[in-house]
């Protein structure tokens, strides 16, 4: 009995130790425009630095949100997003913007910047990454 008991316990640690060696998962929701994308973007740098280097970030925007993600998109200084976003990317961000609002706002789907990738709702997307995936929410 002891030798289960043992075996038992020994199962439950080591569920338990793979569980938190797992990496953490954040999805960052933006739906305001590019007012909003400076500190969205500093936001996810700032939680990079300070989260374990296998943590996943994905940025999912919708609405006005998607603004920042298309291709010559400024800053109100006049910096692009892109800079930005190949440097985030390249720290494995994930930026997914949302075709229903493409398709509300008759926006061209080939002004999606190359570091996004297109889906077909952003809010689905936030919800299916929360409930199926595990993600943490984040709305800046």
């Amino acid at each position: 009995m002891k030798a289960i008991q043992s075996a038992v316990i020994a199962t439950a640690l080591m569920i338990s130790s793979a569980a938190a060696m797992a990496a953490e998962k954040v999805v960052v929701h933006i739906n305001e425009g590019t007012d909003k994308a400076p500190a969205v973007l500093n936001n996810v740098k700032n939680l990079l630095n300070a989260m374990p280097k296998d943590t996943k970030v994905v940025v999912v925007g919708h609405s006005k949100g998607i603004d920042f993600m298309l291709e010559g998109a400024k800053d109100k200084n006049g910096n692009p997003f892109e800079a930005t976003m190949q440097t985030l990317k390249a720290r494995g961000v994930e930026f997914r913007a949302c075709a229903n609002t493409f398709k509300s706002r008759n926006l061209d789907t080939k002004t999606l910047s190359p570091e996004a990738v297109m889906v077909p709702s952003g809010v689905a997307e936030v919800a299916t990454l929360q409930l199926k995936q595990g993600f943490a929410y984040l709305k800046p």
